[in-house]
């Protein structure tokens, strides 16, 4: 395994530089966001700290490692087993090689960023008629956190509609009705406290390694596109976040680790849940109003940053090994059923979405060296070699089709002063279906 690594803040307070770790690791998420209380862990993900970006998926140790686990074999029916011990698994060398053809000017035409305001933006998901984006973005002002905001993508006016206290993140339009979620922590006793804590320690300008933290304090919240008559869907001990609706909007898939609130742990589970709470992070879906709670997934390690495909048969996530070693790329039906892996590159793979078309993925890796992150893409049934997508300078992450599947918009460092914003071009969906031999 390489050493851990991360980005801390330089003297200056304006730039960050990577740094190595000797040991333990710094956390931080793909939950493109805040970061809450800095904690050292040593089972996390470190990626993307300079970033402040993050996004609907999480953390662990980012490490190359040469070592591989059991992977899962197919049932006699020719199904995937059940999901339960299996956690992702790394069984090859990375199939798609650091030299190539390079194709990102060919498919993706006209691109420009999308959103030229704030500190830092990322995370954005389209409204089902593809005119409006929700995201997140850290603003100027007395909370440093990630909030909430709608744009008009024609108009370009923007809208903030979290509550303007605590952290959020992970957000969605309804599809059918004008209704917003996310998630978040504005009615934690102590939100204001963790701000100003927060302000001071970036005022100090103290070199330190950025972390995500899972605020049990989280939970999903549902409010008007304008932010009014926000409703606590989820009311549950623990980090609750990384919602989505179904393409009707009457579910809602999200990850949680609420089982490690909701019974006792034993000393050794107790131990790993203190090193880090997204071990017990799994997947669950439940009705929009939030009834009918079902848990889909249940391995040990980090699910997280699902997705529900076009027509709400299949579901898309990335998972941890129970090491925190690497993330893979998995799908399942949309009933948890036939867990099927796509990627073993034995690095972080996360951010997966589906095209809408339902032929490929779309997601974001580090395999080509610990702090570039490109984007690549791969068919559903994972049975083609993954095609590198990105190939700007700069990180590239958490991919998002419009509903038509005609444009693409995500996060990216290729900005002049290296801050992440959310990108946006015309997405060349023949070539894309040509390159995976579909």
């Amino acid at each position: 395994m390489g050493r851990p690594f991360c980005f801390v803040r330089s003297a200056t307070g304006s730039a960050y530089e990577l740094s190595t770790l000797l040991t333990p690791a710094i956390v931080l998420s793909d939950n493109d966001s805040q970061l809450g209380d800095a904690q050292m862990t040593t089972r996390s993900l470190i990626f993307l700290a300079a970033l402040g970006v993050v996004g609907c998926d999480q953390q662990r140790d980012i490490a190359s490692t040469t070592e591989s686990a059991t992977s899962v074999q197919p049932t006699q029916s020719g199904e995937e087993p059940a999901d339960g011990a299996a956690g992702a698994t790394a069984v090859s060398a990375p199939e798609t090689a650091a030299t190539g053809p390079l194709y990102e000017d060919q498919l993706l035409l006209n691109t420009y960023q999308l959103v030229t305001e704030g500190k830092r933006s990322g995370e954005g998901y389209f409204s089902a008629d593809g005119t409006r984006i929700i995201y997140q973005a850290e603003v100027e002002g007395d909370n440093p956190f990630y909030q909430i905001f709608i744009r008009d993508i024609a108009a370009g006016t923007t809208q903030r509609v979290s509550p303007g206290i605590g952290l959020t993140t992970c957000a969605w339009i309804h599809p059918l009705e004008d209704l917003v979620i996310f998630a978040s922590t504005h009615e934690d006793p102590g939100a204001l406290g963790k701000q100003q804590s927060e302000i001071e320690m970036r005022l100090s300008a103290e070199p330190r390694g950025y972390a995500w933290d899972y605020d049990e304090h989280y939970e999903i919240y549902r409010a008007n596109s304008d932010g009014s008559n926000l409703v606590n869907l989820t009311n549950s001990p623990g980090y609750d976040a990384e919602g989505s609706y179904s393409s009707e909007g009457s579910k809602i898939i999200f990850a949680s680790n609420r089982e490690a609130y909701s019974r006792p742990l034993s000393q050794a589970e107790q131990r790993l849940f203190e090193d880090d709470a997204s071990y017990f992070m799994d997947l669950y879906i439940m009705d929009a109003d939030g009834s009918n709670v079902q848990q889909l997934t249940n391995s040990p390690g980090y699910d997280g940053g699902p997705f529900f495909s076009a027509d709400d048969q299949q579901i898309v996530w990335r998972r941890f090994n129970p090491d925190g070693n690497s993330a893979e790329i998995w799908t399942m039906n949309a009933d948890g059923s036939n867990p099927r892996q796509l990627t073993d590159s034995a690095m972080v793979s996360w951010g997966p979405y589906f095209h809408p078309s339902g032929d490929y993925i779309i997601y974001s890796s580090n395999v080509l060296g610990h702090a570039n992150f490109e984007l690549f893409m791969i068919d559903t049934l994972g049975q083609h070699a993954p095609v590198r997508v990105t190939n700007t300078d700069g990180t590239d992450i958490l991919p998002v089709f419009t509903p038509q599947g005609d444009k693409l918009a995500w996060s990216s460092t290729r900005t002049e002063d290296g801050t992440s914003q959310i990108f946006m071009a015309d997405w060349n969906h023949e070539l894309a279906l040509e390159l995976l031999g579909l």
